[in-house]
């Protein structure tokens, strides 16, 4: 066998573990991506024992998750006035309505996520299954949630708005943006009792014993 035979043969294998390896790393990314998106849009992420039990677990943390960045932003927003010997209310106030625009925002989006996962991790479910779990999907059906830019709007809110505007001629203007965004922070509040209350009530007739 000539060199030149032998270099060509060296290549294609050359080649040959080069195209295994890119395949072999395509497939770990496509992997990846796909266990990610399965995490985002699902509470049914391998592994798993019992479907059913995986969403409830799921629905429970999110919800939990949700509550905590509330309160959270509850809490910051009640320690802001320990900050006004250092800054004037012009200042801490804008501040006060970003919190609770930051945490409403997130309890709006998480719904709205959890709304789609369930949803999602349903569609692999047996008839028996889905009865299970059809008091939370009524939760979502009887307190729909508009998106969060419809919320933010004041013009889709009147009513909120109105209150508002009320409660900052009675205090300060500056206080009209926080009540605004408390307004939405009660409402996001509300419903998490609402679904904290049918999660339980579902995971006592599916685990009687526990």
């Amino acid at each position: 066998m000539s060199l030149s035979l032998l270099a060509e043969f060296a290549t294609a294998i050359y080649r040959t573990k080069n195209l295994t390896f890119t395949q072999a790393m395509v497939k770990k990314e496509f992997t990846l991506w796909g266990t990610k998106m399965t995490k985002e849009y699902s509470y049914l992420t391998p592994p798993y024992d019992n479907a059913l039990s995986a969403i409830i677990i799921g629905l429970d943390r999110d919800v939990e998750r949700a509550k905590s960045i509330l309160i959270l932003g509850l809490g910051m927003v009640m320690l802001s006035s320990t900050f006004a010997p250092f800054a004037p209310p012009t200042v801490i106030l804008p501040i006060v309505a970003l919190i609770f625009a930051c945490c409403a925002g997130y309890a709006r989006m998480n719904y709205h996520r959890m709304e789609k996962k369930l949803s999602s991790s349903m569609a692999v479910l047996d008839y028996q299954d889905k009865l299970k779990l059809k008091e939370i999907v009524a939760v979502f059906k009887q307190y729909p949630m508009p998106s969060l830019i419809d919320s933010l709007n004041p013009f889709k809110n009147l009513v909120r708005t109105w209150k508002s505007v009320l409660g900052g001629i009675i205090i300060n203007p500056l206080w009209m943006p926080i009540f605004y965004m408390m307004g939405m922070q009660i409402k996001e509040e509300a419903n998490l009792i609402v679904l904290t209350k049918v999660i339980i009530d579902v995971e006592n007739k599916i685990n009687p014993l526990e």
